[in-house]
C-alpha cells in the first residue's frame, strides 16, 4: 500500500505538470480553458482526492509519515485546484488558462515536496 501511494503521488506529479502546461500553451494561444483541459483538471482533482483516501488508509493502517507536515501537503494538494479555479472564474480566458496553468504547476510543487517529507 506504501508503495501504490508513492508512485500515485509521482504519476500526479507528472500529470499536474503536463496540464500546467496545457494550460500555457492556451494561454499562448490567446485561447481560454477548453473543456478538455478542464476534464483534465478535473481528472487531476479526482486523482489527488483518491490519493488523500489512500494516504488515509495508509496512515491508519501500516505507518504514519516521517513528518506530520506531510498531512498537511496532502490536504493543500487536494484543495489547490479547486481553490485556484474558482478564482479565476471571472477571468479573462486567456487569463484563465494561464493562471490554472501556474495553479497546476503549483499543485505539482506541492506533490513534490508532500513526496519529500513521506
Amino acid at each position: 500500500m506504501l508503495s501504490l501511494h508513492g508512485r500515485i503521488a509521482w504519476a500526479l506529479v507528472l500529470y499536474y505538470v503536463a496540464v500546467g502546461l496545457w494550460g500555457f500553451f492556451l494561454g499562448l494561444r490567446s485561447s481560454g480553458p477548453s473543456p478538455g483541459f478542464r476534464g483534465a483538471i478535473a481528472i487531476a482533482v479526482i486523482a489527488s482526492v483518491a490519493q488523500g483516501a489512500l494516504g488515509v488508509l495508509t496512515f491508519l493502517f501500516v505507518r504514519q509519515p516521517a513528518e506530520s507536515l506531510h498531512v498537511l501537503y496532502g490536504a493543500a494538494l487536494a484543495l489547490a485546484m479547486p481553490l485556484a479555479a474558482s478564482l479565476v472564474r471571472d477571468r479573462a480566458p486567456r487569463g484563465q488558462s494561464v493562471a490554472l496553468g501556474f495553479a497546476a504547476l503549483f499543485t505539482a510543487g506541492l506533490a513534490i515536496r508532500g513526496i519529500m517529507t513521506a
